[in-house]
């Protein structure tokens, strides 16, 4: 494999793709985002790529909002299979794919995209990762859990909301910091899953009694990408935390974040969004080529 840049940018998408039709072997899948040189999707799908001997890699793509319709528009006629997204492109990409899997319409919102006879299907294999990481991370099947989502009206935190329903949890909590989001989604759970989510402010009450009345206590804010970032539980609700807590960070930021160490004090099991990172990637393999995913090639390449 050639020497590459970290990152790409959508207007390398230009002339059909030709810088990346060039390369050896040639680019074929990607992730979109802004930022998107921390992500460590590449590693671990070129691992895949390599075990199963397909000639092609996937690269980082750095693609602002205002360039997300054309730079989607243009994986066809530039030969990509697909691509995943990442912030801040799941929610705005819906609106830009011929077709939608069931999940992410209910999700609201896509991480993967297929290129099938030109055309873009999307996907979203967020909820389901999320799913299989619990069931890995603690041994337990996610249905079984009262489960709390901090940011769960938004991105990955809507599709980890949508996917406790379809689980079937007992208890749904999303908290917003602007509730009205978490009361539209859910609303929009009610019609079409039948299931009752609460939606609650972070006000510090409301999550104090909310983390109390939970197994499952989930990050799903951007809080811990950056290491001076604060812990996504606002002051004073950190002591309702107990060794009897599951406590899962979906930021993977390579260290513990101040939610990971507050859960680690309280003698809480936790995990980082590692392996949400590792089993949504490949449910997306599986997608784009139809076979199943190296799953522990992939593990290794993101844990090396």
């Amino acid at each position: 494999m050639s020497e590459l840049p970290k990152t790409y940018t959508s207007a390398d998408l230009a002339d059909g793709g030709k810088v990346f039709r060039e390369l050896d072997p040639p680019a074929r899948l990607s992730v979109f985002g802004d930022p998107v040189a921390h992500s460590a999707s590449p590693p671990m799908h070129n691992a895949a790529l390599r075990e199963r001997g397909k000639d092609l890699q996937y690269v980082r793509i750095l693609v602002t909002p205002q360039a997300l319709p054309e730079a989607l528009a243009a994986l066809p006629g530039a030969g990509f299979l697909g691509t995943n997204l990442t912030i801040p492109h799941k929610q705005a990409a819906l609106e830009l794919v011929d077709e939608l899997s069931r999940e992410a319409r209910l999700m609201g919102a896509i991480n993967t995209v297929a290129v099938r006879n030109g055309k873009l299907h999307g996907h979203n294999t967020d909820g389901p990762g999320f799913a299989a990481s619990i069931q890995e991370e603690f041994g337990v099947v996610l249905g079984s859990l009262r489960v709390l989502i901090l940011g769960g009206a938004g991105g990955a935190g809507r599709a980890i909301t949508v996917q406790c329903a379809l689980a079937g949890c007992p208890k749904v909590i999303v908290a917003n910091r602007n509730p009205s989001k978490g009361e539209t989604l859910a609303a929009m759970i009610k019609e079409h899953l039948g299931m009752n989510v609460m939606a609650i402010s972070m006000d510090p009450s409301e999550v104090m009694a909310a983390v109390a009345s939970s197994d499952l206590i989930v990050n799903a804010t951007p809080l811990g990408m950056k290491a001076q970032d604060a812990s996504p539980l606002p002051d004073g609700t950190q002591s309702a935390l107990s060794k009897d807590h599951l406590v899962y960070d979906t930021v993977y930021s390579g260290g513990n974040t101040a939610l990971l160490s507050q859960a680690q004090e309280a003698g809480a099991k936790s995990a980082s969004g590692l392996s949400m990172l590792l089993h949504q990637g490949a449910l997306a393999y599986e997608i784009w080529f139809r076979e199943p995913a190296p799953l522990e090639t992939m593990r290794q390449a993101l844990s090396s």
